[in-house]
């Protein structure tokens, strides 16, 4: 018996549309860009060659049109994981529930969804305008800890191994992180050979969860110090976002193919930074454009 999802769990509005984010299943394309400022929504939509529909509810703007042929929908998420938990369910069920009978449909329809963020670099090889795909995310956020499958889908031991160096084992006060891989097609389809495959931790926060301290103290004054010297089985972590890992993670859940890219915009080893990267970002929008 398929599953019935009430009007409670599964907010339709009146015009046919989901919840929060106001677009329609028939307005929803395959192939999906992500991005978290609303306003870079119109400049990835500057590249299309047509646009069928243009959308906007609080932070969540959407636009579906072609590139060369491809049919690709970009939708701005906001700033957080929490925000991803949003926007993924959302576009889940726009391909998924049928919405006139609220069950699930009878097959599964897998969508392509690509993040095109910003972030901090951590390693001397991460320097500002880095193009970094996150190979691996550390979620900080402790998202998917709320979902059923979550430890059938993260890399237990990389998790373990980066609780036991942080010392954080037994700590009740630190969400317990979970360690998610990127889709592999996509990775390689996506970055190629002129992006930096690496780990990215997603944070809570862009302040004192990213290690930045201004008025209030931090708990682990080292924290960043040590995220920059750890290693295991090769890996090291070479950046900060606050995304990442939520998309990779419910995707995986979900059975769809996700991954993040992000230019660096500034290096926290190196204490530089570029305010003026809105106008250089337009290049990693271009390269995912053509490979998605």
């Amino acid at each position: 018996m398929k599953k019935y999802y009430a009007e409670s769990e599964l907010i339709i509005n009146p015009d046919g549309s989901i919840f929060h984010l106001h677009v329609k299943p028939e307005q929803l394309a395959d192939k999906i860009i992500l991005v978290g400022d609303p306003g870079r929504v119109a400049l990835v939509a500057s590249h299309f060659d047509t646009k069928e529909c243009e959308i906007e509810s609080r932070e969540f703007k959407t636009i579906t049109g072609t590139y060369k042929g491809k049919r690709i929908t970009v939708v701005s998420t906001g700033i957080g994981c929490d925000n991803i938990d949003i926007v993924m369910n959302e576009l889940d069920a726009l391909a998924n529930i049928d919405f006139n009978t609220r069950c699930e449909k009878n097959y599964l329809h897998q969508l392509e969804l690509v993040r095109i963020g910003t972030c901090g670099g951590l390693q001397p090889y991460t320097p500002v305008g880095t193009y970094i795909c996150s190979e691996k995310s550390i979620g900080f956020d402790g998202l998917l800890n709320f979902y059923a499958g979550r430890n059938e889908v993260c890399d237990l031991k990389f998790e373990q191994a980066f609780v036991d160096y942080m010392g954080w084992e037994g700590n009740v006060c630190i969400t317990h992180p979970y360690v998610i891989d990127a889709d592999r097609e996509l990775i390689g389809r996506i970055a190629q050979n002129d992006m930096v495959c690496g780990v990215t931790i997603a944070a809570g926060g862009f302040f004192g969860p990213q290690g930045r301290e201004l008025r209030i103290p931090l708990a682990d004054p080292e924290q960043n110090e040590k995220i920059e010297k750890f290693e295991y089985n090769d890996y090291r972590i070479t950046n900060f976002e606050m995304e990442s890992s939520a998309l990779a993670g419910l995707a995986r859940l979900m059975g769809h193919k996700a991954m993040t890219v992000c230019m660096v915009i500034a290096n926290r080893l190196i204490k530089e930074a570029n305010t003026g990267y809105k106008n250089s970002i337009d290049g990693l929008i271009g390269k995912v454009l053509e490979r998605i």
